[in-house]
């Protein structure tokens, strides 16, 4: 039997990676605190839950500002810095997960479900056009990119439910339906795939879609799906 997807740990304590110590806590909205201390950490706006009166708040701009602007994306993120530590939840239930970064390294996250990132990750993104995008829009729809240039580092994802990750073997496929899947490695190719159902009663016929993913490598993958204003 080809191994299941496992449940990514829902709770982290005292962890240590990339220059910054974090931690995971809650059950139906968790609560993600980062010590900034030795390195900022940036972050979506209105995510901030609390912080030490200690830890300043800025803007950090993003590489890319103007083909940013042209595809009605954020040109600045907010960070936070000094010494202290900050804590951050989502308006929602679901699942916060972490992805280390080794330098180099580059992980590929469904848009809207970055959460926070360490200083020293370039974030950057990619529109997907073409039939992978069709419920999206016919303007597609955006993948976040984060990458480790500058040292290893770390990014914090939400995901809605719980969040299950799925390692590929070298030409192993899984088929996500479209609104489950939440990061995948580079390495990971994505396509859709359409079968079309049709029962002969009335003519009546339908589409059935996934995303079918081909390793090698992560895919993750959340168990509840909340519907995006920017999506269709």
């Amino acid at each position: 039997m080809p191994s299941l997807p496992e449940l990514m740990p829902t709770q982290v304590s005292d962890e240590t990676f990339g220059d910054v110590t974090y931690h995971i806590a809650g059950e139906l909205v968790p609560v993600l605190s980062v010590d900034v201390t030795r390195m900022p950490v940036y972050f979506e706006h209105h995510i901030l839950l609390w912080k030490n009166s200690t830890i300043s708040i800025g803007l950090k701009s993003l590489k890319g500002a103007l083909k940013r602007m042209m595809a009605g994306m954020q040109i600045f993120v907010t960070e936070a810095s000094g010494a202290g530590i900050i804590a951050f939840s989502r308006d929602g239930p679901g699942h916060i997960v972490p992805i280390h970064l080794r330098r180099g390294e580059e992980i590929q996250v469904r848009e809207h479900q970055f959460l926070a990132a360490t200083g020293n990750v370039d974030y950057s993104f990619e529109r997907v056009r073409g039939l992978a995008t069709m419920l999206f829009g016919q303007s597609g729809f955006f993948i976040d990119r984060f990458r480790g240039d500058a040292g290893d580092g770390i990014v914090w994802l939400h995901g809605y439910g719980n969040v299950f990750e799925k390692t590929l073997a070298a030409g192993e496929t899984i088929d996500i339906e479209p609104g489950g899947w939440l990061f995948k490695d580079v390495s990971v190719r994505m396509e859709t795939k359409i079968d079309r159902l049709s029962s002969g009663f009335f003519g009546a016929n339908m589409n059935f879609i996934v995303n079918r993913f081909t390793g090698p490598g992560r895919v993750g993958i959340q168990s509840m799906y909340l519907h995006m204003p920017t999506e269709e």
